[in-house]
């Protein structure tokens, strides 16, 4: 999957998280805000990282302001977003599924 523009997906609510892709050249980078960002900043990145290699994204520009959300938001909006920035419907529910949790 290719990000072919940049999109979103979230809400700055308690306990959510917006998670933006924007296309890149090579590698990901994560800018990540966060309140608990000492606490939980590398879980958030590392879910966030293995939620796109799953996709077969290998270059993505991401930004992430979390407001406390749990891991099964995380991918969720992740995988949301990525869909979006690369224009598929095609979504794997069976898949998915077993990704979330």
């Amino acid at each position: 999957m290719n990000i072919t523009h940049p999109a979103s997906a979230g809400s700055l609510e308690s306990s959510d998280i917006i998670v933006t892709l924007k296309p890149a050249r090579q590698g990901i980078r994560i800018d990540l805000e966060s309140s608990v960002k000492e606490q939980f900043g590398a879980q958030i990145e590392k879910l966030i990282s293995q939620t796109l290699e799953e996709l077969g994204i290998d270059a993505a520009e991401v930004q992430a302001q979390d407001q406390g959300a749990l891991d099964c938001t995380i991918k969720a909006r992740t995988l949301v977003a990525a869909y979006r920035a690369a224009d598929r419907e095609d979504y794997d529910w069976e898949g998915i599924n077993s990704w979330i949790g």
